[in-house]
């Protein structure tokens, strides 16, 4: 099977020091055998809302030309955005991310939802970030209660966009699960670098929960 590998950064400062692109191209040649690429493409854009990008347009025309199979090192170095993911799939050009290999077409769609209401999250709490810092509060004593409040909803909202969870309950919801132990599931997890809440490897416990989320 022939790929094509394509590696994106999002800012200048990282396609200068090469860095990112370094570990992409590491990730992906540690994957499969560096005989096996046949050309790649490196390419310097957001991620976020950029529909058009020239060097990716090349690469997936190669890739139709070829009938060879996109790689990527992550599903969110190819777009947070769920509709450019989708116009990819309808392409019909096959593609796989490293850090997702099993995932199926649902799993890459949910991924790319999560990736792309990440996004507006972090956009979201830089403005209120910024409204906070320009904002003039009154006595003390209000002052503390607003931050006692924001400091709750902070808890929760973290808890609730943890990236982690997010991640880990998208995968688990594209695989055969039902027909998988739960020890299983946790090795298929932990195989796949995938991290709980506190950053740590996924046991039977974590992994009850997450069905436990599946079956809500």
């Amino acid at each position: 099977m022939k790929y094509i590998a394509y590696y994106r950064v999002s800012t200048k400062k990282q396609g200068v020091s090469k860095l990112g692109l370094k570990a992409q191209r590491h990730a992906v040649r540690r994957f499969i055998s560096p005989d096996l690429i046949d050309k790649e493409f490196e390419e310097e854009e957001t991620g976020t809302n950029k529909k058009y990008r020239p060097v990716l347009n090349e690469a997936l025309e190669l890739c139709k030309k070829h009938n060879a199979t996109l790689i990527i090192a992550k599903l969110d170095r190819l777009a947070r955005n769920v509709s450019f993911v989708s116009s990819l799939m309808d392409s019909k050009v096959k593609f796989k991310a490293v850090d997702m290999p099993e995932a199926t077409e649902l799993t890459i769609h949910i991924m790319s939802a999560i990736a792309q209401n990440e996004a507006k999250v972090i956009s979201l709490r830089i403005k209120e970030a910024l409204a906070q810092s320009t904002k003039k509060l009154g006595n003390p004593q209000n002052l503390t209660r607003e931050a006692q409040m924001r400091g709750v909803y902070t808890i929760k909202l973290k808890a609730k966009q943890n990236a982690n969870n997010k991640r880990a309950l998208a995968f688990v919801s594209g695989m055969d699960y039902k027909n998988l132990t739960l020890k299983k599931i946790a090795e298929q997890l932990n195989r796949n670098e995938f991290k709980t809440s506190t950053g740590k490897m996924f046991g039977t416990t974590q992994v009850i929960r997450i069905l436990k989320k599946i079956n809500d």
